[in-house]
This record gives structure tokens, C-alpha cells and sequence, in this order.
């Protein structure tokens, strides 16, 4: 037990305390990388099929927005049925995924040190999108608030972006608890 707490991981139930963190380059093939290895990280909560859909698509919607946004790297996501090269990077750079598991609650952050986000707000408005040419539906920012309980964003232009998220996992209210 001693072991355990200097670990900093301590399981008693809802109590448990993880964490991870993945850097990874900043190419398509990592979008899907990325989201299996949060849903391997969640396997311990046992969640759901609903609640372990709604983390892999927000984790897979941040990764694209920071592969495709923020590093400009295209390749992998052309227009449907178009072949790209998988391995091509025009912009090089990493996306950082770190999640915390605390009293129930997953927290993800995805990172990315890019172009960052010039309007904020405008960006997160559904159905918005800078890459039409793409066939980018604009939902992403939409579909992450709609699938995790808490949304967060922080960009700034030239220095990147991270998206914030939660979500509670499990039974249990949505509150924060002393135990």
C-alpha cells in the first residue's frame, strides 16, 4: 500500500487517482493512436459503451483540430476518395495527450504548439469551418462539448492551442466530492 500512494495512483473505488500522458507527431495516423490509448486508459473505470464512445470521438475530434488546424498537416484527410500519402508531414510538430482520473472524473487535455486560433468564438460555432476545401464539416468544437459534461479552450495565435475536457465516468453525481 505504501508503494501505491507514493505512486501517487491510490484505488478505492471512485477515489482512484491516474494519470498519462502521450506526445506524438502530428500526423493522421496518430488521430486514431491517440484515441484508442485514452480508451485504454479509461478500461479501469469500466465505463460504459455510450460513455467510452463519447471520450474516443471528443479525443478523436481534438487530435484532427490540432493535426489539421493547428500544424496545417493535410495529409491522410483529403476530399473522399482521394488517395494522400500517409507519412508526408508539411509542418512538423507534436500533439500532447494528457488524461487524469480523479474521483471518477476523466480529465483529457489535447495540446498542440501551432498557429493557434485566431477567433476563438467563431471557431467554436457549429457548422464553422477554415479548411471547406477539405470537406471539414465544422462540428468538431460542437461534437466535444456535446459528448464530454465540460469544455475548455485556450489558444493563442502563434503559440498553439489546448482543448480542456471532462467527463464523469461511472455512477455517481456530477459534483465534487471529499472523500
Amino acid at each position: 500500500m505504501i508503494a501505491e500512494k507514493e505512486s501517487g495512483l491510490v484505488q478505492k473505488g471512485l477515489n482512484m487517482k491516474n494519470e498519462m500522458e502521450v506526445i506524438f507527431d502530428a500526423v493522421s495516423n496518430n488521430e486514431s493512436f491517440a484515441r484508442m490509448a485514452v480508451a485504454a486508459f479509461i478500461s479501469s473505470m469500466n465505463p460504459t459503451l455510450e460513455e467510452l464512445a463519447d471520450v474516443k470521438t471528443a479525443v478523436s475530434e481534438a487530435v484532427t483540430n490540432a493535426i489539421i488546424h493547428g500544424y496545417e498537416n493535410y495529409y491522410g484527410y483529403g476530399r473522399h476518395g482521394e488517395l494522400q500519402p500517409y507519412f508526408t508531414t508539411t509542418h512538423p510538430g507534436k500533439v500532447r495527450v494528457y488524461c487524469r482520473l480523479e474521483k471518477g472524473i476523466l480529465y483529457v487535455d489535447v495540446e498542440d504548439k501551432g498557429k493557434g486560433i485566431e477567433d476563438l468564438s467563431k471557431a467554436m460555432e457549429p457548422l464553422f469551418t477554415t479548411k471547406p476545401e477539405l470537406e471539414r464539416s465544422g462540428m468538431g468544437f460542437a461534437f466535444m462539448e456535446a459528448f464530454m459534461d465540460d469544455l475548455e479552450v485556450e489558444s493563442v495565435v502563434g503559440e498553439g492551442t489546448c482543448v480542456h475536457m471532462k467527463k464523469k465516468l461511472g455512477n455517481g453525481a456530477w459534483i465534487d466530492r471529499e472523500d
